[in-house]
């Protein structure tokens, strides 16, 4: 077993929390970072649990746990946790579980699943949807797609991710959200494999040869997956089909990084809109 052989890796830290009076990991927390891992997989997949499970009609329960411990973990050492499906049978899913400092793998596990109707509080076949996915990302296929269009196609699934990111958790007044560009302006939304949709974005056109980048918004749930860079690309081959030449956008300070990573540089000093710090960016395609 090697963590080359697992396509979802997740790094974490051993916490003071987790360690016992020999200062080594409690061997039940062991089971906890599996279960990170089991998040991080269907994280992975693109998939919002909650809203993924209630269309799918069900959540998957343990139905059983097995772990073999090789060495141990302690205080502070940096781990990774991997996870694959090994196997999909008619009610079941049966993931293997790894857990490595360095190369040295410390843990070893299966945890088996049911895939339960929770209304009726029993057993139902895995959903050909789900079955599909799991072995789609497993072969190592793409896990998102990006629809560009106008206002009047995508706005009945850019506009509530908008609403969740802008106004109920960043608490922007909601007139402050929507504003006469957006009819004008060529909309990305980035779909999971059951069709939800997971992120978005929007591409002006500031002046001739110009673009302006707005609006990018990610479902909490699936940050640091690469939704946003999927939209960023799809907004960018937009600006550059086009003819733009250069791209601006106004980034909120905690996505400074992400940007600079996508080749954007900070222009002028920050600055305050609508209560949250703002930096303006911008990114030459070719030479103007």
């Amino acid at each position: 077993m090697k963590r080359q052989e697992f396509r979802c890796l997740h790094r974490l830290r051993v916490r003071w929390s987790e360690v016992d009076l020999q200062g080594i990991v409690f061997n039940a927390h062991y089971l906890t970072y599996f279960d990170v891992g089991i998040t991080e997989y269907w994280r992975q997949l693109g998939l919002p649990y909650q809203q993924a499970m209630q269309q799918l009609g069900g959540e998957p329960v343990v139905r059983k746990a097995t772990l073999e411990y090789d060495a141990a973990a302690r205080l502070d050492d940096w781990l990774e946790v991997g996870l694959r499906c090994e196997r999909i049978g008619h009610t079941s899913l049966t993931m293997t579980a790894a857990l490595w400092r360095g190369q040295q793998r410390l843990v070893s596990g299966e945890i088996v699943y049911v895939f339960v109707d929770l209304a009726q509080q029993r057993a139902r076949p895995v959903p050909d949807a789900l079955r599909d996915l799991i072995e789609g990302f497993e072969r190592g296929e793409p896990m998102l797609r990006v629809v560009t269009g106008g206002w009047n196609e995508l706005r009945a699934d850019a506009a509530p991710l908008r609403r969740a990111v802008f106004v109920q958790e960043q608490g922007i007044a909601e007139q402050d959200e929507w504003d006469e560009a957006d009819a004008q302006a060529l909309h990305a939304v980035a779909y999971n494999r059951l069709g939800q949709a997971v992120g978005t974005g929007r591409l002006l056109q500031a002046e001739p040869g110009v673009g302006k980048i707005g609006r990018m918004a990610v479902h909490a749930a699936l940050r640091g997956i690469g939704v946003g860079a999927r939209l960023l690309q799809a907004l960018t081959q937009a600006a550059q089909a086009r003819g733009d030449h250069t791209l601006h956008l106004s980034a909120q300070h905690s996505a400074i990084g992400f940007y600079q990573r996508h080749g954007w540089e900070p222009v002028g000093e920050p600055y305050d809109e609508v209560g949250i710090p703002h930096q303006a960016m911008q990114r030459r395609l070719t030479a103007a």
